[in-house]
């Protein structure tokens, strides 16, 4: 029974050694990720709004034509109303507006497109292949910044909590880039599906040129927001490496007093 204990004892040991040695090897990476790797960043977010893909692009440049030809619609007879009309001998009597009720335009049936397939504005697509990622290596900086600052907040103690609240502040901040990131990533999806929608609308009314400048419309939209999005990734990182540095010693011991008790 005591080799056991001692077994467990051990291993217990070991596990508390590999946790703070976790700690300790994420507080080292992350300052060097904000004092190093975010001034990286920031200037390559900067050269990638400069680029053609962004600085001063016409718009009309990323129009994609949807590939739906236009069809005649087909007419809907009421088929049934009109033979029981007959039947009864009145066909002839109908009042106009009945009869004008039988025959109801509707969209074409979309059983195949006679051009092929409706392919994604290929221009977004390319835009979005370099976007993404960098949305996502915010959510994990932010996400590693987080668990930094967490690590380093003092146990709770009467007084002295200046640096603290600065600690606190510090992670709302970083609470509220990441909730923006992962709302852009959320957006991108949106903006497939809202597509689609739209060009399943217009392969079944192909005569209604709103459907197809609505697509157009929408590609211009997410354009800008891709724009936008990567300049709010830039300003985040700015921000943010503009916050921890103005704070650095106040994040890293906000108690200079009891920086013993830290943990």
């Amino acid at each position: 029974m005591s080799n056991e204990t001692a077994t467990t004892s051990i291993q217990s040991k070991h596990t508390v050694s590999k946790v703070q040695e976790y700690k300790d090897t994420l507080i080292q990476m992350t300052e060097l990720l904000v004092t190093r790797r975010f001034p990286e960043i920031i200037v390559q977010l900067n050269e990638l709004l400069t680029t053609p893909m962004f600085k001063e692009r016409n718009v009309e440049e990323i129009h994609q034509d949807v590939n739906i030809p236009v069809l005649p619609p087909d007419l809907v007879h009421n088929h049934s109303d009109s033979s029981d009309s007959d039947n009864d001998g009145h066909g002839d009597d109908q009042p106009e507006k009945k009869r004008a009720r039988n025959d109801i335009v509707v969209g074409c049936p979309v059983l195949a497109l006679p051009s092929g397939s409706v392919s994604c504005n290929q221009s977004i697509c390319e835009i979005i292949d370099v976007v993404k990622p960098k949305i996502r290596a915010l959510i994990e900086h932010a996400n590693v910044l987080k668990m930094w600052i967490s690590f380093m907040i003092p146990k709770i103690e009467d007084g002295n909590n200046f640096g603290v609240s600065v600690q606190e502040d510090t992670l709302t901040e970083i609470r509220a880039v990441e909730s923006d990131a992962a709302t852009w990533f959320i957006q991108i999806s949106a903006y497939f599906r809202s597509r689609a929608k739209i060009v399943s609308s217009l392969a079944k009314h192909p005569y209604i040129e709103d459907y197809r400048q609505a697509v157009t419309e929408l590609d211009e939209q997410e354009y800008l927001n891709l724009w936008l999005v990567v300049s709010e990734v830039r300003n985040h990182y700015s921000s943010l490496h503009d916050l921890v540095i103005k704070n650095l010693e106040k994040l890293k011991r906000p108690r200079n007093a009891n920086t013993e008790s830290l943990y």
